[in-house]
C-alpha cells in the first residue's frame, strides 16, 4: 500500500498538484480543511500532510501560522507550486456567455483584473476543486471555475480562459508537515530552520533577541507575528532563518534568542528548495 499525503480541498486542488509534484509517490488524501489535514496525520490516516501557508500575490493564509504550533506535527520540507489560475466551463460554453465565477476567498484576488475586464462576477467557494465540480454538475454555461487544469481534467470542464492570474510569478509555499521530525541534512540547497517564539516581557527584548542572528551572520528570511489566543498582550512570532541548528553560528544565536524569550519551540528543519536558490540568482 502507497503512503498517504493529505491535503486541504478536494482532489484537483492546488494542494493536490502541490502533492503530486512534491510528492509523487504518495496517494494524495483530500480533507475538508487544514485542521482535518493536520489531524489526518497526527491520526496517522495520512503519513504526510501539505499544507499551504503563503501566497505570493495574496500573502499569509489565513489561520494557518496559529495552527502549526499547536499542531504537534513536524515541517519536514517545502515546496512551491506555480499557480496558474483557469477559468473553467461547460464544453462548448463561449467566454461571453460565463456571468459568475466561482472560486476560494484566497483565489478571486489573484485574477481580479480578468474578471473585470470581462464583466465576470466572482463568488465564494470553499474550495477550487469543489466550485470545478458544482459548475460541472450544474451544466450552466453562465457559471464558471477558477482553478487548475488538473480540476479541468477531474471533472469535465473545458478551459475558457487560461493563466488568467493578475501576476505573472504567482506562487503558493506549501509545507510538508510529518508527526516526527527530520533533522538529516539533506537537498542541494542548504537547510531551513522553522521556530515559534515568545519574548520576554523586558524593554526591547525582541530587538536584543533578534541581535544574536546579525552578530552570527544568520540570514533570518522570514518574522511574522500574531496574536495568541485572541490576547492583544500575548505575541507569537514566527521565524525562519538559513541554516541547521547543529550549525555553530546558528547555535550561538539561538541560545541567545533563548535569553530573551519564555518560549521557543523548532518546528522544522528542512532542506531549502530550489526555488529559493533560483531567485536568488
Amino acid at each position: 500500500m502507497s503512503p498517504k499525503i493529505a491535503f486541504q480541498g478536494e482532489l484537483g486542488a492546488y494542494g493536490h498538484e502541490a502533492c503530486v509534484t512534491a510528492r509523487p509517490d504518495h496517494d494524495p488524501l483530500p480533507c475538508t480543511t487544514f485542521d482535518s489535514a493536520i489531524q489526518a496525520v497526527r491520526d496517522g490516516k495520512a503519513d504526510l500532510g501539505m499544507i499551504a501557508v503563503e501566497n505570493s500575490t495574496y500573502g499569509r493564509v489565513a489561520d494557518v501560522h496559529s495552527l502549526l504550533p499547536e499542531s504537534g506535527l513536524h515541517i519536514v520540507d517545502e515546496t512551491f507550486v506555480r499557480v496558474h489560475i483557469n477559468l473553467l466551463g461547460i464544453p462548448g460554453t463561449a467566454l461571453a456567455q460565463v456571468k459568475e465565477a466561482f472560486g476560494h476567498p484566497v483565489i478571486l484576488p489573484q485574477c481580479a483584473t480578468f474578471l473585470k475586464d470581462h464583466g465576470i462576477h466572482g463568488r465564494t467557494s470553499s474550495d477550487n476543486a469543489r466550485a470545478a465540480r458544482d459548475v460541472a454538475e450544474s451544466r450552466d454555461p453562465r457559471m464558471a471555475a477558477l482553478a487548475s487544469e488538473l480540476a479541468a481534467d477531474i471533472y469535465g470542464l473545458e478551459v475558457l480562459a487560461r493563466h488568467i492570474e493578475d501576476h505573472a510569478r504567482n506562487t503558493t509555499r506549501f509545507l510538508i508537515m510529518a508527526n516526527a521530525p527530520d533533522y538529516t541534512r539533506r537537498g542541494a540547497f542548504g537547510m531551513v530552520t522553522s521556530f515559534v517564539f515568545r519574548v520576554r516581557n523586558i524593554p526591547a527584548a525582541l530587538y536584543k533577541a533578534m541581535g544574536g542572528f546579525a552578530t552570527n551572520g544568520v540570514n533570518m528570511t522570514k518574522l511574522e507575528s500574531y496574536m495568541v489566543g485572541g490576547d492583544f498582550r500575548a505575541t507569537q512570532f514566527y521565524a525562519e532563518i538559513e541554516g541547521h541548528p547543529e550549525d555553530a553560528n546558528v547555535a550561538r544565536a539561538l541560545e541567545e534568542l533563548a535569553y530573551f524569550t519564555n518560549h521557543l519551540v523548532i518546528m522544522g528543519v528542512y532542506p531549502a528548495a530550489a526555488r529559493r536558490h533560483e531567485e536568488a540568482h
